[in-house]
């Protein structure tokens, strides 16, 4: 069948009901009322405190478990004092943060500046090789001072404008916490604690009674995970789950499904320095055969929209004069044929990788890839994966003798800035990029030095020149989000939750909570 044909058919083939109450090892019926159910799409590979720009990690620990000094409105993009009461540029490359007192660890030890600096330090400076510090900080290494206990000093070799922004992704932990190994449950300051980890089953976090804020309303939390959107929907419906991420239109949650805008773009991204994508001629078949337009409008429902670039708007840097790239199934024949020509391995199989439940009918979106990939006359793959092997090619180091490969990558800029994406992504050796050139590096570095209008000017002109001068992406969908909610929870989920979703925001919406019994 052709590609086409797929995603015309694609509305009817992934309908799917979530009626009935054969939910296996969901847990239904009696609950406790002072526990908040929540379903996830797959267990954190690790909570890890300087991973939590992972969605899987963060999704769970940031602003629960851990805290961060300072944190970013999701909707109006303003950084607000949480660790730290306040902050000022001291120096052109000096920053002062002063902290809030009487703040403890869930374990009862007292927060200070020895632990921020400390954290900071582990998370940046180390040779852990933090998501966060690639991810926020790329090669920077930043100076600490602790004049007293409530102070730090924070310096960078060079002038800094957002360094306030990088600092409110790095979670505060103890200074006894390991330098050397990864943590996979950590202790914070955040308003729960983790009570007990079943691994492969639940998680579970406990009110900390050691919290320095307003206590959150529920006392425990319990995680779950059901990779399939259906199940994870009637877990909602049948009332045996009170909060569910990752719904499609499709997955049949009804009315307790609530839309949201989120910040996540997918994309496919090519191992360009591999043949034959090592040849831009291949890259732009490859994006000349997607077809954006069909593939949010049949799979995603209209959930979403086609994407040119891979920030959506309300980011710094986001340009919105750039046009989507053209569906053109027979410009992309001609380039495959002139590639062959002219000597380029085009017929080298081609492994197409995508993660199990990474965002809705993410396997037929797959699926529709691959059909469309071949008809162009590549030979193309798939291979689905969970997220710790999906990560190990998306994260640098890469595993050696891969061959080449598109990666479906789904980005969300938490940060609201474009030297996030470009740092991680469009650097030549950013650690998520998997190719890029040194003359387009220093573009980069130059805009990031930038403020105000002059730093937007120079983000949007290079989200226009990548796709003409590199092309390591093609890019599909700036992506919306379905969060199935109870009734009986309150919570308005915003731009962030998909990355990070904050337990102490949800309370209940039936202040006596009595008990009731599953009627299904």
């Amino acid at each position: 069948m052709k590609p086409a044909a797929l995603v015309a058919l694609a509305l009817t083939a992934v309908t799917v009901t979530a009626g009935g109450c054969s939910v296996a090892n969901t847990g239904g019926g009696r609950y406790d009322p002072d526990t908040l159910r929540i379903v996830l799409q797959q267990e954190p590979p690790t909570l890890e405190p300087c991973e939590s720009s992972l969605t899987s990690t963060g999704i769970v620990v940031r602003s629960n478990i851990t805290e961060p000094l300072l944190e970013r409105d999701a909707t109006t993009g303003d950084l607000t004092p949480l660790l730290a009461t306040k902050w000022s540029q001291t120096s052109p490359t000096q920053w002062t943060f002063h902290l809030r007192e009487d703040v403890t660890f869930s374990d009862g030890a007292p927060f200070t500046a020895e632990d921020a600096a400390f954290s900071i330090d582990r998370a940046v400076n180390s040779d852990l090789q933090c998501n966060v510090d690639g991810y926020v900080f790329g090669d920077e290494k930043l100076s600490l001072q602790t004049p007293d206990p409530n102070t730090v000093v924070i310096g960078t070799t060079e002038p800094d404008p957002i360094l306030p922004l990088r600092i409110s992704f790095v979670e505060m932990v103890p200074r006894t916490t390991s330098t050397t190994e990864k943590v996979r449950e950590p202790i914070g300051t955040g308003p729960y604690a983790i009570a007990k980890w079943d691994y492969g089953q639940k998680l579970t976090l406990r009110r900390n009674p050691a919290y320095w804020g307003t206590p959150p309303a529920f006392g425990t939390a319990e995680y779950r995970w059901r990779s399939e959107g259906s199940v994870r929907a009637a877990m909602i419906i049948n009332d045996e789950a009170d909060i569910a991420t990752g719904l499609g239109p499709e997955d049949g949650a009804g009315e307790l499904g609530v839309p949201f805008q989120n910040n996540e773009t997918t994309a496919l991204r090519m191992q360009a320095t591999e043949p034959p994508l090592d040849d831009m001629r291949v890259r732009q078949a490859i994006n000349y055969a997607v077809n954006r337009t069909g593939i949010v409008k049949a799979l995603f429902r209209g959930l979403g929209q086609p994407a040119a670039q891979l920030i959506p708007s309300g980011v710094v840097g986001y340009n919105d004069q750039l046009q989507l790239w053209p569906h053109d199934t027979e410009k992309a024949k001609q380039l495959i044929a002139e590639a062959k020509a002219d000597g380029v391995p085009v017929d080298t199989q081609i492994r197409l990788i995508g993660r199990t439940a990474q965002f809705p009918n993410i396997s037929e979106t797959i699926e529709v890839l691959q059909a469309e990939f071949t008809e162009i006359g590549l030979n193309v793959k798939i291979e689905m994966m969970d997220t710790a092997n999906q990560l190990e090619y998306q994260l640098r180091p890469f595993p050696p003798n891969t061959g080449p490969y598109l990666l479906m990558i789904m980005h969300g800029n938490q940060a609201g800035d474009a030297a996030f994406t470009m740092d991680q992504y469009m650097l030549s050796d950013g650690p998520q990029s998997a190719y890029g050139t040194t003359e387009f590096d220093k573009k980069i570095r130059a805009a990031e030095a930038l403020t105000g209008q002059a730093r937007q000017d120079a983000f949007a002109e290079l989200f226009a020149e990548e796709p003409r001068d590199i092309m390591q992406m093609a890019y599909i969908a700036h992506m919306k989000g379905i969060l199935g909610k109870s009734a009986r929870v309150d919570y308005t989920p915003d731009p962030a939750t998909g990355d990070e979703m904050r337990l102490a925001a949800m309370t209940p919406a039936d202040p006596a909570g009595a008990d009731r019994t599953d009627q299904s």
